[in-house]
């Protein structure tokens, strides 16, 4: 019979148990999860059956973490993003949420500016952890992108991006994500990328703040090369803050329209 065990078809023999399949495929795996659940090591495992086997605290190697992210998408969709890179001017909490998702969904090549360090304040929107505090942005978010998928590169920049460095620091990105919060370094982004870097596509965002309607915050196309999240409208001020539920939903506005990009989608 044939049965799934970390994402791969494989034969086994009529009866066999969980504790078997172990034995044969990853001899000291601590869990086995069969169908999304941990079962007892004697239990059956029936044709079709799904099993993950897990050593606790393990790395697993390349091959085998491609193959279970393969399995999420489709191999044509991950060998597409696996050879992208997506440029991030930014990593506070639109900067830092999207690296997170693109980390995940399996982007070859993050490239990450910012020479801001994580505070106190940062806590209640972006990616970062109590034990961050006081490092740059930059190198706490490669620690945690590596966390999460150590086969993914990080190239930091800890630098203040101007109209000078941008194209630099850039060059070679499909997709550029402008995640600032000021409205002056926003402009200045999208001109350096859209005068300077010809082949590249900027995914920005304008009006996220406070807790608004959930599907105020959307995604257009601004021109040919140029899209926009958010409603456009509701900009951090008193009484009025930035808070981790809407700028999420901003970001992975944000991650998925990048996806979009690098797959064809919505190019005219």
């Amino acid at each position: 019979m044939q049965v799934k065990v970390n994402e791969q078809i494989r034969d086994m023999a009529e009866g066999v148990s969980a504790g078997e399949v172990r034995d044969l495929v990853k001899p000291g795996a601590d869990l086995v999860i069969l169908n999304g659940f941990p079962v007892p090591l004697d239990t059956a495992i029936k044709e079709g059956d799904e099993l993950y086997l897990i050593r606790r605290g393990e790395i697993p190697p390349r091959e085998e973490l491609e193959h279970l992210l393969v399995a999420r998408h489709t191999p044509r969709v991950y060998e597409r993003l696996k050879a992208s890179r997506v440029g991030i001017a930014g990593v506070g909490g639109l900067g830092s949420t999207v690296a997170v998702a693109l980390a995940r969904v399996g982007i070859g090549e993050l490239v990450i500016a910012d020479f801001d360090v994580v505070e106190p304040s940062n806590l209640n929107r972006q990616q970062y952890f109590v034990d961050q505090l006081g490092h740059y942005k930059v190198d706490a978010l490669t620690e945690t992108l590596h966390r999460i998928n150590p086969y993914v590169t990080v190239t930091p920049h800890r630098i203040l991006l101007d109209p000078d460095n941008v194209p630099a620091v850039f060059a070679g990105c499909s997709v550029v994500v402008e995640a600032f919060d000021r409205a002056d370094m926003k402009s200045m982004l999208v001109d350096a990328i859209i005068t300077n870097l010809a082949d590249t596509m900027v995914v920005a965002a304008s009006g996220l703040a406070g807790y608004g309607p959930n599907n105020a915050i959307t995604t257009r196309k601004i021109s040919r090369r140029l899209y926009l999240v958010g409603d456009l409208l509701s900009e951090a001020r008193p009484g009025n803050g930035l808070m981790a539920p809407r700028v999420g939903i901003a970001a992975s506005h944000q991650a998925n329209q990048v996806i979009r990009i690098l797959l064809g989608e919505d190019i005219q």
